[in-house]
């Protein structure tokens, strides 16, 4: 058998052939699992040498619940900012896989505003917390003094003790802005408020990297920004309108394409449009975009992998953990002479 420190709740439910969740249930004395499994369940876990694991909160000592919390600010669960949605969905199944339970909580502007812990905290309803999409730097701060079974996902602070997993937004952002140059195009402008999230910003600096080292000019003046502090999407377009945008975000770009067709100008046909996500809510929207596909899978696996890893204190490498973007090519990208 498994020293107790290796033996996981797979173990377990390999030996059974049942679900991990059944083993969860059964653990933990809850409804959901016959007596009889439950018996046979318990049994085996300590022949195998599996403890309920600890860890310490408030300086007391508790067992775990089973459940992850996901906290996100309110402001991107919006319907402009549904890409937080599917990733969320991801993340449920990945932790699910694990054993864990998800408990999703918005942090509504007002608990930002005035420091306040989130509710599944305070309850010690959760083990750890992933945190999905930015918070102001002050709340930021303030929830790492008072908590540390968690990580940041999709975005990152100037701290290396901090765990964080990030999409490559620099190199992904160079990299179809390149692209776009390939095809001609030189006169392309940025559309993302830099300093709304730390993805923007890292997109834009990608975006800037390619003008540069391609010769052509990417004053931060250009910059187009394409929301408000709420993270609500609203654009203006340029008096003067260039061959090519580069968008931080498909929600972006699709609102961007809106725009200039009450312009009477067409995409890809008088000026094309990339994106970034590889997600639109309209499957039927056309043009299809060009866009860097975020693998949500891989994200939300990794997430999952540090954050249990973090709680139940087993090895893992600390600090930013980096995922690829790939570049789609699609219909709103026009080469020109």
């Amino acid at each position: 058998m498994k020293s107790t420190n290796n033996v996981t709740l797979a173990d377990i439910a390999q030996q059974l052939d049942v679900s991990i969740v059944s083993v969860s249930k059964a653990l933990a004395h809850k409804k959901g699992v016959s007596n009889m499994l439950s018996r046979k369940i318990n049994q085996l876990a300590k022949e195998m040498g599996y403890r309920q694991k600890v860890h310490v909160f408030d300086n007391e000592k508790k067992t775990t619940t089973g459940n992850i919390g996901i906290l996100v600010p309110a402001r991107f669960f919006s319907v402009n900012t549904s890409f937080y949605w599917t990733l969320y969905s991801a993340l449920s199944r990945e932790l699910m896989r694990s054993g864990y339970y998800c408990i999703l909580e918005q942090l509504s502007e007002t608990d930002e505003f005035d420091l306040s812990l989130p509710h599944m905290i305070r309850d010690k309803k959760v083990d750890g917390i992933i945190v999905l999409g930015q918070l102001s730097m002050d709340y930021v701060y303030y929830f790492i003094k008072q908590y540390f079974h968690f990580i940041f996902l999709d975005f990152y602070i100037n701290d290396e003790q901090i765990d964080t997993v990030t999409t490559d937004n620099f190199y992904s952002e160079y990299m179809i802005t390149t692209y776009l140059i390939s095809q001609g195009h030189k006169d392309i402008r940025f559309v993302g408020t830099f300093r709304a999230t730390t993805s923007i910003a890292d997109r834009c600096m990608g975006f800037m990297k390619a003008m540069l080292e391609n010769g052509l000019p990417a004053p931060p003046s250009g910059i187009i920004n394409d929301r408000d502090s709420h993270g609500h999407i609203c654009i203006t377009l340029p008096d003067k309108m260039p061959t090519a945008f580069v968008c931080n975000c498909d929600d972006t770009a699709v609102e961007l394409i809106n725009e200039l067709r009450k312009q009477n100008l067409n995409v890809p046909g008088d000026i094309s449009v990339v994106g970034f996500d590889n997600y639109v809510r309209d499957n039927a929207f056309r043009p299809t975009l060009t866009t860097i596909e975020v693998p949500q899978s891989v994200t939300a696996r990794l997430a999952s992998d540090l954050i249990i890893k973090k709680i139940t204190g087993n090895a893992y490498t600390p600090g930013n953990h980096v995922v690829s973007g790939r570049l789609i090519l699609r219909d709103s990208v026009k080469k020109i002479n």
